[in-house]
């Protein structure tokens, strides 16, 4: 039987999740919900209804997961801890320092309504956030190292557009080379901020727009750029939509540590991703976390749930003795 899946929300995220299920024969997409008309929104699956938010509770017994397609920022504080209440959820919150108060809130909901959610489903956190602790566990003494990109920053770029006299922007945070290999060698290093990747800025100015205020508004912006190494280039609109319309991403997670009785034998672990769309990965990253919340609740589960706590068969279509038989 189908796994039915509501999409709460149809910006690049939730179109991403249209697209995974259809690669997911035990997928079907029941249903997407906006905030916009939904005469004004058109789907890509014939069979999928288009419904405004307000309309969410009529889907209550025709979702088995609801996987929720809105910002970190505002969007998904409330609404997880929302849609818990009535249906198994998934979200790819991704603000690190605050993810334990929203397992908390979101933790209570779900219990008390024995439905199973998710939180912070996606590649950082996520698939990365697995490889750190394996690697954690593996190698008990050695060093994390986390590094992002090449790829367009979503949140860097809109701080970009956000100053006075800026039309347009994209913002691609890099990996330093240097910084990677003395991680590969083993050696261990300590880094600061700035060691680690480069910003390349590419804007388009407002016509009048003073290049020389913009450029250092970007470079000393607190929290974003002022740490960095910042490069901004200055291009046309058409430039920028002929070269930079893609939301690349990726990046590398490792861990360097040490085993023996005197320590003398090095290892290295390496994970790396490189993705021509970010939002299209994460979506079939939360797509197999929806297969695994909907078994979940049929086994009598509730509660909130991160990476760490489901294991990796739930996340297959593929039986137990598949699995064991073809990739173990």
């Amino acid at each position: 039987m189908s796994t039915r899946i509501g999409i709460m929300g149809y910006g690049n995220l939730g179109r991403g999740v249209e697209c995974a299920i259809k690669q997911n024969d035990d997928m079907e997409l029941a249903a997407v919900f906006t905030r916009r008309d939904p005469s004004t929104v058109s789907v890509l699956t014939d069979t999928a209804a288009v419904c405004h938010v307000d309309d969410v509770m009529a889907w209550k017994d025709k979702i088995d997961v609801m996987i929720l397609c809105g910002g970190s920022a505002t969007d998904l504080p409330e609404q997880t801890k929302l849609y818990a209440k009535d249906f198994n959820v998934i979200d790819s919150f991704d603000t690190h320092a605050r993810i334990p108060e929203h397992f908390g809130n979101v933790d209570a909901v779900a219990k008390a309504n024995s439905h199973v959610a998710i939180i912070s489903v996606g590649w950082d956190p996520g698939m990365f956030s697995l490889n750190r602790l394996y690697g954690n566990a593996i190698l008990p003494e050695g060093c994390d190292y986390t590094f992002w990109g090449k790829g367009v920053s979503q949140g860097h770029s809109d701080a970009i557009r956000r100053i006075d006299g800026v039309k347009n922007a994209k913002q691609y945070t890099i990996p330093i080379d240097a910084a990677l290999e003395a991680v590969r060698s083993g050696s261990n290093p300590e880094f600061t901020t700035r060691q680690k990747h480069t910003r390349e800025c590419f804007v388009v100015l407002e016509e009048g727009a003073d290049a020389a205020k913009v450029e250092e508004e970007i470079k000393t912006m607190p929290n974003y750029f002022a740490d960095y190494d910042t490069t901004v280039h200055f291009i046309s609109e058409d430039e920028l939509l002929a070269n930079h319309s893609g939301i690349p991403h990726g990046g590398f997670v490792l861990r360097s540590g040490v085993t023996g009785w005197n320590k003398e034998h090095n290892h290295l672990i390496e994970y790396s991703l490189k993705l021509d769309s970010n939002p299209e990965f994460t979506s079939s990253v939360l797509i197999a976390y929806a297969r695994a919340a909907h078994r979940l609740q049929k086994e009598g589960q509730s509660g909130c749930k991160t990476v760490f706590d489901i294991a990796p068969a739930y996340l297959s279509a593929k039986s137990g003795e598949e699995l064991r038989a073809t990739m173990l």
